[in-house]
Order: C-alpha cells, then sequence, then structure tokens
C-alpha cells in the first residue's frame, strides 16, 4: 500500500484518521501502532513477524545499554544492538548481491556456482536500519534517554507516515513528541495542506515524467536517437525529484495531522551551485545520518591530512550509493557524486563561483541529470550507450514525446526553479515553512488542496500506472 493509491485515500486513511482523533490521548499510539503494522503487513505480510521480533529484541538490548554503567559492556551491547540491525540489512538487502557477483567471479574461474534461494526485499528496510542505528547510537552517546515502553518504541520505528520511505528521523528529534504531543486544529489542516501538495507533486507530475521516462529508457537504447536521450533523462531527473519529495511531503503532513513535527527532506535542491550544496538539499535526512553517524566518527574534517578527508568523503558516498541499491550501478553513483565532491574542495566551488549564479545552477544540473543516468540503468552496457547517446550529436534529433509531456515538464520546470528568485523564496517559506494563517489564508488553502486532494485521486482512480521509485529501498 502507498500513500497514492485508492485504498490507502478511500478507505485506510480516512477510517485511521477517524478512530486515531475519536479515542483518548493516552490510546493514540496504540491506534497508530495497530495502524502502522496492517499498514506494513498489506505490503509485507511475510516479514511483519521478523521486524516486530527484531524491534523488540532491539528495545530491550538499548535498555540495558542505556542502565549499564561499565562502559565495556555498554559498548559491548551497542556492538549488539548494531550488528542485528545492519546483519538484518545485509541479508536482506545484500545477501543476493554478494552471491551473484562471488558467482560470476567463480564462473570466471572456472569453478562451480554456489547454489542460492534469491532473498525477497521487504519494503523499507533501510529506513527501518536507519532509524534503529539512531535509536542505539543516541542512547549510548547519552542524547537521549530511551523510551519506557516497548510500544513506544515500535511507533517510533514502524509508525506508517514515515517507515518505508522516510524522512529518516532521528530519535533525538523526536523522542520527547512520541510520549506527548499536542493536538491542535491548525496542524490538522496545515497537515491536510501538505499532504496534499504532496500527493499532486507525485500524481500530477512524477507519474506524467515517469511515462515519458519509462518510454524512453524501455526502449531500444542503441537505436535511441540524441535528443530522446537528454528527454528522457529530463525526464527522469524530474520524476525522481517530485516522486520522492512528493512523498516527504505526504509523510510530513500526515504526521503534523498526528501532531509530530517531522524533519524537511528536500530544500529546492535543482538550484544548487555545485554538487556540495546540491547534497545539503537533497534528501537532507541521509546526508544528516551520513554526516553525523559516520563521516565524523571518520573524522570528518578535522583529519590531518587532505587525502585522508577526500578519502572519509568518497566512503561515505560510496556507502550512500550502496545504501540505494544493491547494484553496481548504485556505487558507481555514489562514487560519480563524491567525485564531484572532492572536485568541488580542490578546485570546482572557486570555478563555479567566478562564473556565476545561473551558470553554476545549469552546469551543477547537468551533473545531478548525468548522474541519475547511472542510478536509473543498471547494466554498464547500458549506461555506457546511454551515455554515448547523450553526447553523439550526430544522431537523429527526433523525440518520442507523450502528449501530456510538454505542460507538466513546463509544471515541474517552474516548481523546480522557482526559488531561484526572491519572490520564490517568500511563496515557498509562505507555503511550507508557516505555521500561523489566518483565516483567510485557511479558506484559501483549503479549496486549493481540495481541488489539487480530487485532481490527484481522480488521476489515480483513472489509471493503473502509479510507480513509487523509492518503494523498494
Amino acid at each position: 500500500m502507498v500513500f497514492s493509491s485508492s485504498i490507502f485515500l478511500l478507505y485506510f486513511l480516512p477510517i485511521f484518521l477517524l478512530v486515531y482523533h475519536v479515542v483518548g490521548s493516552k490510546f493514540k499510539n496504540y491506534v497508530l501502532l495497530g495502524a502502522s503494522i496492517f499498514f506494513y503487513s498489506w505490503g509485507a505480510p511475510k516479514f511483519i513477524f521478523v521486524i516486530l521480533a527484531s524491534t523488540i529484541i532491539d528495545f530491550y538490548i538499548v535498555r540495558k545499554l542505556h542502565v549499564s554503567n561499565r562502559a565495556r559492556e555498554r559498548k559491548l551491547l551497542l556492538i549488539v544492538s548494531i550488528f542485528i540491525n545492519l546483519g538484518l540489512l545485509a541479508y536482506f538487502k545484500y545477501a543476493n548481491f554478494f552471491v551473484e557477483n562471488l558467482n560470476a567471479g567463480l564462473e570466471t574461474l572456472g569453478f562451480t556456482q554456489v547454489s542460492w534461494t534469491s532473498v525477497v526485499l521487504p519494503i523499507g528496510i533501510s529506513f527501518y536500519t536507519f532509524q534503529t542505528l539512531t535509536y542505539s547510537v543516541d542512547v549510548y552517546r547519552r542524547v537521549h534517554a530511551p523510551l519506557e515502553r516497548v510500544t513506544d518504541y515500535l511507533v517510533y520505528i514502524m509508525s506508517f507516515p514515515q517507515m518505508i520511505a522516510g524522512p529518516i528521523i532521528r530519535f533525538n528529534a523526536i523522542a520527547d513528541q512520541i510520549t506527548q504531543r499536542k493536538d491542535l486544529i491548525d496542524d490538522k489542516l496545515i497537515g491536510f495542506y501538505r499532504f496534499s501538495i504532496g500527493l499532486a507533486k507525485k500524481v500530477l507530475i512524477a507519474n506524467v515524467m515517469a511515462e515519458q521516462a519509462d518510454l524512453i529508457f524501455n526502449s531500444n537504447l542503441s537505436e535511441m536517437s540524441t535528443a530522446n536521450a537528454w528527454l528522457g533523462m529530463l525526464a527522469y531527473t524530474f520524476q525522481i525529484y517530485f516522486d520522492f519529495s512528493g512523498y516527504s511531503d505526504m509523510a510530513i503532513g500526515l504526521g503534523r495531522m498526528m501532531g509530530f513535527r517531522f524533519p524537511e527532506n528536500f530544500n529546492s535542491p535543482y538550484i544548487a551551485q555545485s554538487i556540495s550544496e546540491f547534497w545539503r538539499r537533497w534528501h537532507i535526512t541521509l546526508g544528516d545520518f551520513m554526516r553525523d553517524y559516520l563521516y565524523i566518527p571518520l573524522g570528518g574534517n578535522r583529519v590531518a591530512s587532505k587525502y585522508r578527508l577526500f578519502f572519509n568523503l568518497w566512503i561515505v558516498f560510496l556507502l550512500s550509493g550502496l545504501w540505494h541499491g544493491a547494484s553496481w550501478n548504485f556505487v558507481i553513483w555514489g562514487a560519480y557524486h563524491g567525485l564531484f565532491l572532492i572536485l568541488d574542495r580542490i578546485f570546482l566551488a572557486k570555478v563555479l563561483k567566478a562564473i556565476g549564479k545561473i551558470p553554476s545552477i545549469i552546469l551543477t544540473f547537468v551533473v545531478v541529470m548525468v548522474g541519475w543516468v547511472l542510478f536509473r540503468l543498471e547494466t554498464m552496457d547500458a549506461i555506457s550507450i546511454y551515455l554515448k547517446k547523450l553526447f553523439s550529436f550526430s544522431s537523429s534529433f527526433t523525440f518520442d514525446m507523450i502528449p501530456a509531456f510538454g505542460f507538466i515538464a513546463s509544471l515541474a520546470i517552474i516548481f523546480s526553479f522557482l526559488t531561484v528568485f526572491k519572490a520564490g523564496k517568500q511563496l515557498e517559506k509562505f507555503i511550507f515553512f508557516t505555521d500561523n494563517y489566518s483565516l483567510k489564508h485557511h479558506f484559501g488553502f483549503t479549496i486549493l488542496t481540495v481541488v489539487l486532494f480530487m485532481l490527484s485521486l481522480s488521476s489515480i482512480t483513472s489509471s493503473g500506472f502509479n510507480p513509487f521509485i523509492y518503494f523498494r529501498f
């Protein structure tokens, strides 16, 4: 079940909100937990017991870690907690990848391949793992005390708004909200506005971009024209942004309806003037996690040698790429971004600053788009062919364009680059970051978001095409 489905919008969400707001405050977490278990079971019934069991075991390990006064015991318990959580991720997400590459090596050397039954990937396992890690590490560092009840911990890990595709919510940022949060009518309204805007981004923009991207990426790449190569890359660039940021908006909106304040996950990433800035704007919660729980422990910027600094950056982005998927194209995508981050540190940032704001945005956007080709295509042969077609300007300049693409792409460009201008920044702040609307503004936003909600629902019910990129992560 995904947020942009008729089952969720017409049945699950209305019933949940009705029950959640009818029961007393002391029962709200139980309602949320029950709904979250049902929500996850709908998409992955075989794995719900694995998730529940590992989460409960982890809760008691971390609680014992918290009460222990012996440094050695605390460190050992932290290692056990991390081992369990990373072990689940390694087995379910990377076992197939490891065995496939091992067998490829054995075949090359003439040895017998290892027999293996492919492991099915549970939905949301990457996001689940990172949140369990923040809980263990935050408690170990004494940033925040652990939760007192296992059901509250299950709410933190499994709450349906954010479990499947984030944002990645660090424990210390939300711990107090789990046990005590306000029930305000403004939060419910603002949450609905945010949810409806995210739904429209996903359904009305990302789905159209996805249809165009699929048309080109799923074609015979050897016969693809240069024009189609650029068109497909542009379509996928907007698809992945409006798909993922739309889902994040929906998650933030759902959380707000229940009194949670989830962190922002995107900040107009395509107006970045360098790759370093892009990663401060794209998937912000992942970047924050990798910085605080990997980059800084590796030494961060404090290392004596610039080469060690570059190594740290490269490691972080190689692992970021691998986190996105168990495939070599994701590793290459991570290395590609790591390379540009290092080049930023060496000389590129100065060059981009010298050429001015708009040229820097354009060049960074092109670098990001090429990176999305690596992200989308799974084989090295396909990537090689696509990149050659992108820059082989001798080929045909014919377009294969779906009817709605031109208009929707124009909207995607406007909304992606609007905040380059001062008026756009003010509009974004007013829509997304204002807590106190007047009655007039509430009236206007209600009409606008109801229209967006109905248009999105109409599109969903009339079309069977509704992909979601990050559902498999």
